[in-house]
């Protein structure tokens, strides 16, 4: 056996044996960031160390401060698991280690993109001729769109942005709904715009439509509108066949931010709840949320591919690039130059999966939200704060003391992690909240609230077993 063999092998066992503990370890560490840093630091060795060594120290040393993601006890923020064939696929990206910023540095990666584009296309609804890049989260697929966005709005005024940059040009307004994702902020921030202009949203976090309306007919600048597939602490959908209407009237690019709900459109069932998000110019959508696909990994889709390549694109003459855009070049279509062969692990999820596993495992996850609302409300004194329409379960009990001492216990047993949430309430009002996004514990009932035996959730108490 070689050393590369044995190595990688070894590795693979430390791995499977982590898996194998997700049934009974805590879901959050206890280790303090004091004995993770003794642990992990000290100075750097002056030789070389085996890497077998390297490796089996590092487990054991991260171990101890490692959250159990991956685990069907995991309920904090969107969090997905791991599908093992996505799993798999990442190990050989790594050992492919392919540059995948254009064609001649990995022309396997880039063609897997272009299939990846295909599936995703017909699997969300989404027009035919969409282009597609591949980058670390939302985050960056928000700035990759509002950029193709930014290039298009201001060409239709006469302005180049890419020669000319932004001072002295048309003022860009962005209009979002007042539960938008942080990270649009953010992206607008990034891409020199300033603060988005908001407009007033329902207690459930959808932007109303009236407000919207008001907004667009009080200027003609150029107009970006962001609406969102999937609020976060909901999971409720802006109405976008409507809000297509009025950014259609006035000449504005709609975004859609789906970090993880534009996966609806997978889902017969569920396929109304994105009714017209097909109409709008841009699309973003984590894979490493709901497709179970490891970290990091989102989708950025464009309906005009030109304004997304223009936006994007860089060119030099030590560069080997296909002008005839007969094969893909993906520098063209994301912000990174040298990146990760990231459609390796998306196309391995999506091929493991099928048209059918996917509906399934979006289904079944919002089968057992429906269901956990049901039960939690079975308990004296709770209170289900949203309309359980997707994956999100968001609840309080009857005053702000027990919720709290509901998610210490919950927390300090170890048994689940889950999520405090305030959903734009007065600060005085506690609650937790719960995300089912992943494909993981399927054989066993599992999303405890707290161990047998405890009292805290007041007379009733006991447990909510759901299948994951």
């Amino acid at each position: 056996m070689t050393d590369i063999r044995a190595l990688l092998q070894r590795t693979a066992d430390i791995a499977s044996d982590f898996l194998e503990s997700l049934d009974d370890r805590p879901v959050f560490p206890t280790s303090s960031p004091a004995e993770l840093r003794e642990a992990l630091g000290g100075a750097l060795p002056d030789g070389p160390t085996d890497p077998t060594e390297v490796i089996e120290g590092l487990a054991a040393a991260a171990d101890p401060g490692v959250v159990a993601m991956p685990s069907g006890r995991y309920f904090g923020f969107v969090i997905g698991g791991v599908l093992p064939a996505a799993l798999a696929a990442d190990w050989l990206t790594s050992t492919w280690d392919q540059n995948a910023g254009l064609y001649v540095g990995g022309p396997a990666a880039s063609v897997v993109e272009q299939v990846v584009r295909e599936w995703v296309c017909d699997l969300l609804g989404l027009p035919e001729n969409a282009s597609l890049g591949l980058v670390t989260g939302t985050q960056m697929g928000s700035v990759t769109a509002l950029a193709a966005a930014r290039f298009r709005v201001l060409e239709r005024s006469g302005w180049d942005v890419a020669r000319d940059g932004l001072a002295g040009g048309p003022r860009i307004r962005v209009i979002v709904g007042a539960q938008r994702h942080v990270t649009i902020d953010r992206a607008v921030r990034l891409l020199g715009l300033g603060a988005p202009e908001v407009v007033a949203a329902d207690d459930q976090g959808r932007m109303k439509l009236t407000a919207l309306r008001d907004a667009l007919r009080e200027g003609d600048d150029p107009t970006i509108v962001c609406a969102q597939a999937g609020e976060v602490n909901t999971g409720a959908f802006d109405p976008f066949d409507e809000i297509a209407d009025a950014a259609a009237e006035h000449g504005a690019w709609l975004h859609v931010d789906g970090a993880f709900g534009l996966w609806a459109a997978s889902s017969p069932r569920l396929r109304h709840l994105v009714h017209g998000v097909e109409r709008a110019d841009s699309w973003i959508t984590d894979a490493h949320k709901w497709l179970n696909v490891p970290y990091d990994s989102a989708l950025v889709l464009c309906a005009d591919p030109e304004a997304h390549r223009a936006a994007m694109t860089v060119s030099a003459s030590y560069l080997i690039q296909d002008d005839t855009r007969t094969v893909r070049d993906q520098v063209d279509w994301v912000p990174e130059f040298s990146r990760r062969a990231r459609g390796f692990t998306v196309y391995a999820a999506l091929r493991s999966l099928g048209r059918s596993g996917l509906t399934e495992l979006v289904e079944r996850t919002c089968e057992c939200a429906r269901r956990f609302a049901e039960k939690i409300t079975e308990l004296e004194g709770v209170e289900v704060l949203n309309e359980v329409v997707l994956n999100q379960v968001l609840f309080r009990f009857d005053s702000d003391q027990r919720t709290d001492r509901v998610l210490r216990a919950v927390q300090e047993a170890g048994e689940v992690l889950d999520e405090r949430d305030d959903l734009g309430r007065p600060p005085r009002h506690s609650h937790l909240g719960f995300e089912l996004a992943d494909d993981r514990r399927r054989d066993r009932p599992r999303a405890r609230g707290v161990p047998e035996g405890e009292s805290v959730f007041g007379p009733r108490s006991g447990t909510v077993d759901l299948p994951l």
